[in-house]
């Protein structure tokens, strides 16, 4: 799991690589839980969570980009 506070030090680049590289988890823990292989059914969650954390600080600085 990654706080929020670390992600906030990463550049937007950074934190372009990293929600590529988390969406690439979620689809591959989707297809082991698809055919059973899934061990940690919790990893599920954190990446998720992890996901909608970088996309709601990209968010944010999207926003006070505009203004």
């Amino acid at each position: 799991m990654t706080k929020a506070s670390d992600l906030r030090v990463k550049s937007d680049d950074q934190l372009g690589e990293e929600l590529g590289n988390l969406k690439r988890e979620a689809f591959n823990l989707r297809f082991q839980a698809a055919t059973s292989q899934l061990e940690k059914s919790s990893r599920v969650r954190e990446v998720r969570r992890d996901i909608a954390r970088i996309k709601t600080l990209q968010t944010e600085r999207a926003r006070s980009a505009a203004k």
